[in-house]
């Protein structure tokens, strides 16, 4: 049986004072609980030795949600992979839609990213994922296998087998819209497949591949009993306890139903 994972990703969101309230709720409700479910809190820069703190006493692990794509040196406000691992951080989100969008983030920066996480030893969770105009064209299997095979299939599988996956359809990001169980399986069943194609069936089943998108405590249980979806990169729902822990709850009841 194949546990999930849960991913909680703040974005720029809560103040302080508030970020140390979620975190303090967080770890109360993970307190002394057994779960199948691996737990990963993604807040701002400026809240991970918070998180790293809060987590020491509970069952959840903390992730940045950026890293610089250079070791170090003159990067005025950039943060290095270094960095991050000195902080003990585990996890590290790369490429995500606002920051391919926003930033203007390329396949051949986030190769780099990927590089320098593996080599500090921290899990990179991959985004990849297709726009409105690329899901209504039809192009969306060529746009992902294209984002895999430029930013992540230049690893070796040794390398590969220690990162993450987690298909975001940019349409179902912050919209309310969400994809269907159908739809995400199907992406989650074809990127399965070139992991397969590039490094084997054992790889392949091992991977781990979430959903982003939307995912929130009414559809969680629906999208995480997919055969080819392993868990998800939570968005919104992660900035409220209580839906949070929702899908969490989501998540190991899948498992106990597999």
């Amino acid at each position: 049986m194949k546990n999930k994972i849960v991913a909680g990703n703040w974005k720029m969101n809560k103040t302080f004072s508030e970020a140390d309230d979620l975190l303090f709720t967080l770890a109360e409700n993970l307190k002394d609980v057994r779960l199948e479910t691996e737990v990963i809190v993604c807040p701002p820069a400026l809240y991970l030795e918070m998180a790293v703190d809060a987590s020491e006493e509970s069952n959840f692990y903390v992730g940045a949600q950026n890293v610089a794509y250079a070791e170090k040196g003159a990067y005025t406000g950039e943060i290095s992979a270094e960095m991050l691992r000195s902080a003990d951080i585990q996890f590290c989100i790369v490429g995500h839609s606002e920051r391919r969008t926003y930033f203007h983030e390329t396949d051949a920066d986030l190769a780099k990213k990927v590089d320098l996480l593996l080599k500090n030893e921290i899990v990179p969770i991959f985004c990849c994922g297709e726009r409105k105009e690329e899901r209504e064209n039809g192009t969306y299997f060529q746009v992902i296998k294209s984002q895999l095979e430029n930013a992540l299939f230049h690893l070796t599988k040794e390398e590969f087998d220690g990162t993450i996956i987690a298909y975001e359809p940019v349409w179902a990001i912050g919209t309310g819209l969400t994809a269907t169980p159908a739809q995400a399986q199907e992406v989650h069943a074809f990127i399965r497949k070139l992991v397969e194609e590039k490094y084997g069936t054992e790889t392949a089943y091992n991977t781990y591949i979430l959903y982003g998108g939307s995912c929130n405590a009414k559809n969680a249980l629906d999208l995480f009993t997919c055969n080819d979806i392993d868990g998800g990169l939570i968005g919104g729902a992660s900035l409220v306890a209580e839906d949070f822990m929702a899908i969490i709850n989501a998540a190991e009841t899948a498992i106990s139903n597999d």
